[in-house]
């Protein structure tokens, strides 16, 4: 697959092709385009789609910065959907991907034709969880990421995926995929972390847009996909039941009707 020099970094790509209206996929933190595989799988025959890696994850180019802030982020988009001459296109963010989507939405309204946001805030990270992620940070910095991965998993998924027998498999994928996270992550560890709060920009965003939280989230809670949807005029909002932090992989068939529903109303 490819990639693409842009914005002073070399960002890895996926593209169906197509010549359907572009969904760009955008992963949330210790993840890859993989977090998107199950919708870019059911939406292809419809939509173009694309799904990238953040600079500093996957199989995108590492970074030197201490943290890799959100601004920075969504110039690398804005870079992409400009050097693949994408128009318009059909914004989808988990987590990471939703401050970068929120942030693109606001300042770049002409790039984005709808907007999804999924498992994410308008806001700056909590104050008590920072120390927290920070310990975690140091750990995987120093050491190795997946000393921290047992710790991860219950803030990544919910508890619904976490318990049941029949998932075993799944979880341990889940696993696999954070222990490919390079010794590097810390920096956009450290992005998410120090990230400014955005919610005063959301009244800029005039695209059609959809708030999609799992009601197990423990790491975006649902009152923070509320808070958005409050924000940003004409918002709707979905709960995907039995689903935590990761609801693409958690609850696959339930986000893409949700997501086939959206981009399909008149």
């Amino acid at each position: 697959m490819p990639r693409i020099k842009l914005n002073d970094t070399e960002l890895y790509y996926e593209d169906t092709g197509g010549p359907g209206e572009v969904i760009l996929f955008s992963h949330g933190l210790l993840w890859n385009t993989a977090l998107f595989a199950q919708q870019v799988a059911a939406l292809r025959s419809t939509y173009r789609c694309i799904s990238y890696d953040h600079r500093g994850q996957g199989q995108s180019a590492n970074d030197h910065r201490s943290a890799i802030d959100m601004d920075l982020l969504t110039d690398d988009v804005i870079a992409l959907i400009q050097a693949l001459d994408l128009g318009r296109v059909h914004f989808c963010g988990l987590s990471m991907g939703g401050f970068v989507g929120m942030r693109l939405a606001a300042r770049r309204p002409e790039l984005v034709r709808s907007l999804i946001l999924c498992e994410t805030s308008a806001d700056s990270e909590p104050e008590e969880n920072a120390p927290k992620y920070a310990r975690m940070n140091l750990v995987a910095r120093w050491l190795s990421p997946r000393l921290v991965t047992p710790q991860v998993m219950p803030i990544l998924f919910g508890k619904t995926a976490l318990n049941d027998p029949t998932r075993s498999d799944e979880r341990k994928a889940w696993l696999a995929q954070l222990n490919k996270c390079r010794r590097s992550i810390w920096r956009a560890v450290n992005g998410v972390i120090l990230r400014n709060a955005v919610i005063d920009e959301l009244a800029h965003i005039t695209a059609p847009t959809l708030v999609i939280v799992g009601d197990e989230d423990v790491a975006t809670v649902p009152a923070k996909a509320e808070r958005i949807v409050n924000a940003i005029s004409g918002s709707k909002l979905v709960r995907i039941a039995h689903a935590g932090h990761s609801s693409t992989v958690e609850q696959p068939g339930a986000v893409n009707a949700a997501l086939t529903a959206f981009l399909s109303a008149p």
